[in-house]
């Protein structure tokens, strides 16, 4: 009797599961990964820069227009020959900027202010995004004091009517359409070539 069950023991099939659609399958996933992952790239800075002026000089700018930032290889700054800290940049930038010839060391007005960045080679990509975003920050908080009150600092008027905020105005414009803010208060940015150190 135990050799005819051992028998038939050995007369049965493995069990096998199969495997034929199992390749099917992971091309199939491996496709649909492929589809749906995205890949971030980075694209940099969104700036429009002027063409380069060929055997040209720059307009002069008269010493007192001109705010200078300037950023060493160790991300230190300096604005306007004195040490500063990038928490200062903002009010300073503004107090610049809407001065209108009250203060003799500040710009004469806002549309002959021009705020100079200049960098070395060896600067922190970061602490340069950082000076870049705090002197725009200062002319969108003051764009976003024109959206509310309708005028600029100075009182000419600019608007029909106030809104929230700078970008509440933005929102309302056509593509097409003049952004009437920033052509009232128009942002003067140079950005220097860094030095190479050569």
């Amino acid at each position: 009797m135990p050799g005819l069950l051992e028998k038939r023991r050995d007369d049965r099939e493995e069990g096998e599961i199969p495997t034929a659609g199992m390749a099917d399958i992971a091309f199939l996933l491996l496709i649909f990964f492929l589809l749906v992952t995205t890949i971030n790239v980075d694209t940099g800075i969104g700036m429009t820069l002027p063409p380069k002026l060929e055997d040209q000089e720059p307009p002069p700018v008269k010493e007192r227009n001109l705010f200078n930032i300037l950023v060493n290889s160790q991300g230190e700054l300096l604005v306007e020959d004195e040490p500063a800290n990038i928490g200062q940049l903002r009010q300073r930038v503004k107090a610049h900027v809407t001065n209108f010839g009250e203060e003799p060391d500040l710009s004469v007005s806002p549309d002959d202010a021009v705020i100079s960045i200049k960098t070395d080679a060896q600067t922190p990509y970061d602490t340069y995004i950082q000076v870049l975003d705090e002197v725009w920050m200062a002319y969108r908080e003051i764009w976003d004091q024109i959206a509310r009150t309708g005028q600029t600092p100075q009182g000419d008027q600019v608007l029909d009517q106030t809104y929230d905020s700078y970008e509440a105005y933005r929102s309302t414009l056509e593509p097409q359409e003049e952004n009437l803010i920033r052509e009232a208060f128009k942002a003067q940015i140079s950005i220097a070539e860094p030095d190479t150190g050569d």
